[in-house]
């Protein structure tokens, strides 16, 4: 029967984060990539979906150490398809996802899960963190329907990039369970004032409400 994730008193976590957030600050910089997203068009523009991967974004050393912590990484995936041609140009299909990370410190794994409405994906369990980042960077081809042919049409594809705060533990825990949906799609228990309270202050702690990257494809033409 697997382990689940250890959550921590909510002292003790905020002590937690600020210990890390402290000593993330006070390594020197490695070298790293630039986090970005990237959208391939794929070898027929208009029948097969486009293919969006996020790069890099476990680079930062915050995140790796919040990881290790007990805070779960939380992607959230929107691409977007627009039409040219006219006065304007004019939204005419989209997709969502998410994919969350988080680290178990009994197994000494990192788990990732892609989510596409209510159906969740076990991408794996990974050893080590380069190997996690490794996967989280496979692409996904979101499936979005061409409404007419013959038009002219681009992707534009976007990611936020979130570290989940102390009151979603215990429902990333839930969600790791079998019970997914609260952790990934806001729809979370109330929680205590003093949950949400440290909840924000963790939020400012690491940096603001997250990372967001953004791409567009080239423009093509349905066929």
């Amino acid at each position: 029967m697997r382990r689940p994730l250890v959550s921590l008193p909510p002292l003790v976590a905020l002590v937690v984060v600020l210990v890390v957030v402290l000593a993330a600050g006070a390594r020197p910089a490695a070298a790293q990539r630039a986090p970005r997203l990237e959208i391939a068009l794929p070898a027929r523009p208009g029948r097969d979906a486009p293919r969006v991967r996020a790069i890099g974004v476990l680079q930062d050393a915050r995140l790796r150490d919040l990881l290790r912590s007990g805070f779960p990484t939380r992607l959230h995936f929107r691409t977007e398809l627009w039409s040219t041609g006219g006065w304007f140009n004019d939204l005419e299909g989209s997709a969502e996802w998410d994919v969350v990370v988080a680290y178990d410190p009994l197994a000494s794994t990192y788990e990732i899960v892609r989510l596409v409405g209510d159906r969740a994906t076990l991408l794996g369990r990974y050893g080590d963190v380069a190997q996690a980042e490794r996967a989280l960077e496979r692409a996904f081809a979101p499936s979005i329907r061409i409404p007419r042919k013959g038009r002219r049409y681009y992707y534009h594809a976007r990611v936020e990039v979130v570290p989940m705060s102390l009151s979603d533990l215990d429902e990333v825990e839930r969600w790791l369970r079998g019970e997914f949906r609260p952790a990934v799609r806001g729809e979370r228990n109330p929680g205590t004032a003093l949950g949400r309270g440290l909840g924000h202050l963790f939020v400012r702690l690491i940096g603001g409400e997250g990372t967001e990257l953004e791409a567009r494809s080239p423009t093509f033409v349905a066929p």
